[in-house]
């Protein structure tokens, strides 16, 4: 049975015109809603797909489309580390490929008055979307219940598959690189954490807790650091007192590093004594002494993500995408099988 060619195709979105046209979604928007501002031959093309696909733009999205500032909110904190800064230029970024401008709210700290206040400020700016990179527990206790009135996103690390915010599965990734070691034929496997009350630290170290639960492996108190080189060097000298110790994940790469030197001031070979591996990846853990095996985020990516999903819920892109990022293994030298004695022994 053949359809009708006048009638709307049931289902047709954006997304698919621009893949017909073999352009962005965004220009697609940019034909449908201002098409001056598109060449000739682009919005020609377009158009030809608009027709042979017989694609109706939703009248309330095109409604918000041509009320649209051209700009997307973000509320930050936390920017001093590693994973929320970059997620922040993944976000101007993609915002400025889809032809948006980004406002930037900083936050000196995260209640719900500080962030009723930047969110505020940021609707009567009047953008057309918010992102919210502060991943914290207390944050998302500050926006619990608050209504915007725009299309609002957050960054939730720790959060998994299924989630409506955009999220890193940590809990994976710390399993991921638990098991790893645990394969490498290591008893357990010991934990530097990060601090109480971020997101990240909970999911990492959830993540590495169930996988020695689930391995039946004696499950160590955790050394609680900060995320600060200094903080994984004070962690480093008490493992280095631990003669039980031959494996170490560490919940991010900078206290990674000051644990390794602490593990050299007392004479403690990595990976030959002790195994580490830590996390984020950032660029300069190759250069590291031994180069240090980590999982690796694509917080750029979360930035990404983060912005098409604001254009998706303004009606601008396909709204069945993916929302979260999965860390992955990267080895290199910081990590090997357990000595065949232990240093204990060995003393």
């Amino acid at each position: 049975m053949h359809s009708n060619s006048s009638t709307p195709s049931a289902g047709v979105r954006m997304i698919d015109v621009a893949r017909l046209a073999g352009v962005s979604h965004q220009t697609v928007s940019r034909v449908v809603n201002t098409p001056e501002i598109v060449s000739p031959g682009v919005r020609d093309r377009v158009e030809v797909a608009i027709r042979q696909l017989n694609y109706r733009p939703h009248t309330s999205a095109r409604a918000l489309a041509s009320r649209s500032s051209r700009t997307i909110g973000i509320v930050s904190f936390g920017l001093a580390q590693y994973g929320p800064s970059v997620a922040l230029t993944g976000i101007v970024d993609e915002a400025r490929r889809a032809g948006y401008s980004a406002n930037l709210v900083t936050l000196a700290d995260v209640d719900r008055t500080y962030m009723r206040l930047a969110l505020d400020h940021l609707i009567a700016d009047a953008v057309d979307g918010i992102v919210i990179i502060a991943p914290i527990e207390a944050a998302l206790h500050a926006i619990e219940g608050m209504s915007t009135g725009v299309p609002l996103v957050v960054f939730e690390p720790g959060a998994h598959d299924g989630t409506s915010n955009v999220g890193t599965d940590e809990a994976t990734g710390a399993a991921v690189a638990t098991r790893y070691l645990l394969e490498l034929g290591h008893d357990t496997v010991h934990h530097v954490s990060g601090p109480a009350g971020w997101l990240g630290a909970a999911a990492r170290e959830r993540g590495w807790k169930g996988e020695l639960e689930a391995a039946q492996r004696p499950i160590p108190q955790p050394i609680v650091g900060d995320w600060t080189t200094l903080s994984g060097y004070a962690a480093g000298l008490v493992i280095a007192n631990d003669p039980t110790a031959t494996a170490v994940f560490v919940a991010n790469d900078q206290m990674a590093l000051g644990l390794i030197k602490a593990l050299e001031e007392c004479d403690i070979r990595v990976p030959e004594d002790l195994s580490v591996i830590g996390f984020d990846d950032i660029p300069e853990c190759r250069y590291f002494i031994p180069a240090l095996s980590t999982m690796s985020v694509d917080f750029e990516r979360v930035g990404r993500l983060a912005v098409d999903s604001v254009l998706s819920m303004i009606g601008l892109l396909d709204d069945r995408m993916v929302r979260h990022v999965v860390p992955e293994l990267v080895l290199r030298s910081s990590t090997a099988p357990p000595p065949q004695t232990r240093r204990a022994a060995r003393a």
